[in-house]
């Protein structure tokens, strides 16, 4: 068995369009962006975060606290894919094809 797959490695992506009218929903968009950091998202775009997990197992833990500190109002989305559909994605910039500039640090505990 392969131990780092691509098909075992997620990524999660979050998306949200949250409302932010109000000082109360400001502060709430602050918060739900500030966890989502604080838990190893990174942004992607601007209500785009994502995170990479070694296994299934690891990102079903952080859907489990994304979902924990969802805001009371606004559209979230959580969606969970491999690290080989991942790779299969073709980023642009304008009509300009890019390489994507995603950083993702691996630890590994023996």
């Amino acid at each position: 068995m392969e131990r780092f797959s691509e098909y075992r490695i997620m990524w999660i992506l979050v998306f949200f369009d949250l409302p932010t009218e109000t000082k109360k929903e400001k502060k709430s968009y602050a918060d739900f962006r500030k966890k989502l950091l604080c838990d190893g998202f990174t942004m992607f775009q601007f209500s785009i975060y994502l995170r990479h997990c070694p296994s299934r197992e690891n990102a079903e833990v952080h859907i489990r606290r994304v979902k924990q500190s969802l805001p009371p109002s606004g559209n979230i989305g959580i969606l969970c894919i491999t690290d080989k559909q991942f790779g299969q994605m073709e980023f642009f910039s304008g009509a300009k094809e890019e390489k994507p500039t995603i950083q993702t640090q691996q630890l590994e505990l023996f």
